[in-house]
């Protein structure tokens, strides 16, 4: 398995040159999934991926639940994400990186992020907000896409709205609203709401670093 460091290095090569230095977040999300992942390093990186897109989708059942069922939607959450982050981990650091498991990844990653919003959604965030949360967290994406196809080699500049950040507000909005239910359940949905809405300014202001990164690097 490969140093720590090493992982880092390789986890900037696959994902468009993005070095994790540049975001202490990021950066500390990917020390911790490494420390994780090092006792299951013979563990196939496709079973981390399933685990984790279940999980994400098993949160929407407490989150419809509402009260302090929120608080086990958020846990739910962040637990998915460490299990989506362990793929990445075993896959890179294991010597077993291939494009199509980067493919498959990427995909998952949409996804889990489509059930965030869904449980955002039953939670009582309005539907338009929490489709945005939702877009918003698939555009950056496909902007760095679209931008290495147009032959753009270094598509990975960091943005405040990167997988850490959409993980951390979907997770702590719904586990926040869950122990806000136990003082009163009429804040439940503003606290909802609130946090949505927050994670959709981040996916804006990310798409304009993402804009103004990529308009530079494809020139005229």
């Amino acid at each position: 398995m490969l140093s720590r460091d090493e992982y880092l290095a390789e986890w900037s090569r696959w994902h468009g040159g993005a070095g994790a230095d540049g975001s202490r977040l990021v950066r500390g999300w990917l020390s911790m999934s490494y420390a994780l992942a090092r006792p299951v390093a013979g563990t196939p990186p496709v079973v981390a991926t399933a685990l984790g897109l279940a999980v994400a989708v098993a949160a929407v059942v407490p989150a419809a639940a509402g009260g302090a069922w929120l608080v086990a939607a958020g846990v739910l959450v962040g637990v998915s994400a460490v299990l989506d982050s362990l793929d990445g981990v075993l896959a890179i650091a294991g010597g077993r990186a291939s494009r199509r498991g980067y493919v498959l990844d990427s995909t998952v990653d949409r996804l889990s992020e489509a059930a965030f919003a869904a449980a955002l959604w039953v939670a009582g965030a309005p539907g338009w907000l929490a489709a945005a949360f939702g877009a918003l967290c698939w555009l950056p994406e496909y902007l760095r896409a679209r931008a290495g196809s147009a032959g753009v080699r270094e598509t990975g500049v960091l943005s405040v709205w990167e997988r850490p950040t959409r993980v951390a507000m979907a997770g702590f909005t719904l586990g926040g609203a869950g122990v806000v239910s136990a003082a009163d359940a009429d804040l439940v949905a503003p606290v909802v709401t609130a946090g949505t809405a927050v994670g959709s300014l981040l996916g804006a202001i990310a798409l304009v670093q993402l804009g103004v990164a990529l308009r530079r690097a494809l020139g005229d």
